[in-house]
C-alpha cells in the first residue's frame, strides 16, 4: 500500500481505541454482501440465555449432533465435560456446525463436573439436572423466567453422575408416553433446546439475546473462517492503522 493511501485509510477507521470494530469493518469487505447480512441474520437469533452441558459421552456420533441441534436450535455456546472420555467429533455428522458453536471443554482432572458446574454457576447459570427426580418438571413447565439455565446431559448409558445430580439446582425431564423409558442423547438434547428456544424467542419479557460485545467477538470470528488467508489481511489492517 502507498504511503499517500495511509492518511485515507487513518480517516476511515479514526483513532480506533479497541481494534475490533474497525477490523470487523475492514474484513467484511472481503466476503459477499448476502453472506455478511446471512451472518448478521444468524447472530439475531443466537442466545446464552440456555446452555447445554454434556456430562463425559463417548460417541461421536451423539457429539456431532448435539452441536448441529446447537447450531439449528440457535445455541451458541455448549459445554464438555471430559472425565473418561474426550469430545470428539464425527466430520460426516457435525456438517461443518462445530466452526459455528462454540465448545467449552472441562479436562483438567480425573472428575471435571465440578469444575464445569462452578464455572457455569459464576456466569449466572442455575444448573439443571436432564434426569428423572421425585422433584423434576416436565420440559413444557419449565420456568425460563428464573434467569439462565445450564441443562446438563450424562454420557449414554448411566447418564448422570451422582456429583451432577447433588450439584443440581433443579431437575427437568422430558415426559414419555410410550414403552421406551428414555430418548437416545442427541434426541434428547435436540427436543429440549427446540422446545426452549422457540418458548424463548416468543417471551417478550426475557433478554434472551447475545450482547453486542458477544455479537461483534462472533463475527469477527465468523469472518475469520470465511476468508481465505485471513491473518495476512489482518496483518495489513494493522499495518494501515
Amino acid at each position: 500500500m502507498h504511503n499517500h493511501m495511509r492518511p485515507f485509510f487513518l480517516s476511515l477507521y479514526g483513532q480506533i481505541k479497541d481494534m475490533e470494530p474497525g477490523l470487523i469493518q475492514f474484513l467484511s469487505g472481503f466476503v459477499t454482501p448476502e453472506r455478511l447480512t446471512l451472518f448478521n441474520k444468524i447472530l439475531s437469533f443466537r442466545t446464552n440465555y440456555i446452555t447445554v452441558v454434556l456430562e463425559d459421552i463417548f460417541q461421536t456420533q451423539n457429539a456431532s449432533a448435539v452441536l448441529r441441534s446447537a447450531d439449528c436450535f440457535g445455541i451458541q455456546n455448549v459445554h464438555a465435560i471430559e472425565n473418561r472420555n474426550e469430545f470428539l467429533v464425527n466430520a460426516d455428522v457435525v456438517r461443518g456446525a462445530s466452526n459455528w458453536v462454540t465448545v467449552n471443554r472441562y479436562n483438567r482432572g480425573s472428575m471435571n463436573t465440578i469444575d464445569a458446574i462452578r464455572k457455569l454457576r459464576q456466569d449466572g447459570y442455575r444448573i439443571i439436572a436432564t434426569s428423572p427426580h421425585e422433584h423434576d418438571v416436565d420440559l413444557e413447565d419449565f420456568n425460563l423466567e428464573k434467569g439462565k439455565a445450564a441443562f446438563i446431559f450424562g454420557t449414554e448409558r448411566p447418564g448422570l453422575t451422582d456429583i451432577a445430580k447433588n450439584e443440581a439446582d433443579e431437575f427437568m425431564k422430558i415426559p414419555m408416553v410410550g414403552f421406551t423409558e428414555s430418548l437416545n442423547l442427541s434426541v434428547s438434547v435436540a427436543v429440549t433446546i427446540h422446545h426452549l428456544t422457540d418458548k424463548l424467542r416468543n417471551h417478550s419479557d426475557i433478554d434472551w439475546n447475545l450482547t453486542d460485545q458477544e455479537k461483534q467477538k462472533l463475527l469477527l470470528h465468523w469472518l475469520r473462517l470465511s476468508i481465505k488467508r485471513a491473518d495476512l489481511l489482518e496483518k495489513k489492517f494493522e499495518e494501515l492503522i
